[in-house]
């Protein structure tokens, strides 16, 4: 199967009050055309990071995005604005349409910034609108659609140059039950050969109608995991600021200094945890990434638990809780 998007060791790392924040860490990722593609996670993982970055509104600090023979990574000038125009459809979770101009307009206006002639531009409008069921309602201003409704113009709107790359972002996240119905048939339907289509959401209606499931998060609430020992050298480190959280750490002999990484290089001392407290419990518990990193401050074992483990093991008398920064 030819694969039409490839990202190779992709990583966007950026300053955050003072903290060195990286949502997207060394990710490959291969996508075929015709597949529908959920990247799946809590708020803040990084989705949106990561359509920005295929769609180049964001360049990443490390490694490559491929699609097709082109390197989106090394795109500049004309090259990128062309790749932006006619290759990437965008559909954005707040709609982002005018609300003084119609549906049609809305579409047609998105047409014309691409130099297409007015009347053509019209006429593909008009024929784009049918497509998403709402021929119909082309002369209606935003103000005057249902949320669906106006989720269906941003859509036609991003399909408008017959883009063979969609992102959408949280596309049904100001949807009732009823609109999304008609809004996740339509996404499946844009999934076919010599298009992508890749949805960023943590709504997991969507997760039937996918092809494949990129978790950004790991999933860990339901999961068995049997517990491990880790024995860390002095200065190791155990896991870093951003990582995935799956586990519980409860220390057997030893310490753990839990601090962040800044963004001038240096580093903020958060907490030391000594033996029998336990660090790391809201990465796994909520689907976080890890907001500190933890090393061993000497010699140190401890023992990782999965979440329903650690629950049944310490709910009612376990360790005191020292520090939560790990996560």
């Amino acid at each position: 199967m030819m694969t039409d998007l490839a990202l190779r060791d992709l990583t966007m790392e950026y300053s955050s009050g003072g903290y060195k924040v990286r949502p997207i860490d060394s990710l490959d990722l291969d996508v075929a055309t015709g597949e529908l593609v959920l990247l799946l996670g809590a708020s803040g993982c990084g989705k949106t990071t990561l359509l920005s970055m295929i769609a180049r509104l964001l360049t990443p600090t490390h490694g490559t995005i491929h699609f097709g023979d082109t390197d989106v990574t090394a795109l500049s000038g004309r090259d990128l604005a062309e790749y932006r125009r006619r290759t990437v459809g965008i559909v954005f979770q707040a709609f982002n349409l005018i609300p003084s101009l119609t549906a049609r307009e809305n579409v047609q206006i998105a047409l014309q910034s691409a130099k297409v002639p007015r009347a053509d531009a019209r006429a593909r409008a008009e024929a784009v609108l049918g497509e998403v069921g709402l021929h119909d309602r082309m002369h209606h201003r935003p103000a005057d659609l249902s949320g669906g409704q106006q989720q269906r113009v941003a859509i036609a709107r991003a399909l408008a140059l017959d883009p063979p790359l969609v992102l959408a972002d949280e596309p049904t996240a100001h949807l009732d039950y009823i609109q999304v119905d008609g809004v996740l048939r339509l996404l499946r339907d844009l999934a076919a050969p010599g298009r992508i289509v890749i949805v960023a959401t943590h709504d997991d209606r969507l997760l039937p109608l996918a092809d494949r499931v990129v978790e950004l998060t790991p999933r860990a609430v339901g999961d068995v995991l049997p517990p491990e020992t880790v024995t860390l050298a002095s200065d190791e480190v155990l896991f870093r600021q951003g990582d995935p959280g799956v586990r519980v750490y409860v220390v057997d002999s030893g310490a753990i200094e839990i601090y962040r990484e800044l963004e001038d290089g240096g580093e903020e001392q958060l907490a030391t945890i000594g033996p029998e407290n336990y660090f790391g419990e809201l990465a796994p518990m909520f689907g976080l990434q890890r907001s500190a990193s933890a090393r061993a401050g000497q010699p140190s074992v401890l023992t990782g638990y999965g979440l329903r483990e650690f629950r049944e093991r310490f709910h009612v008398a376990g360790p005191k809780v020292v520090s939560e920064a790990g996560d």
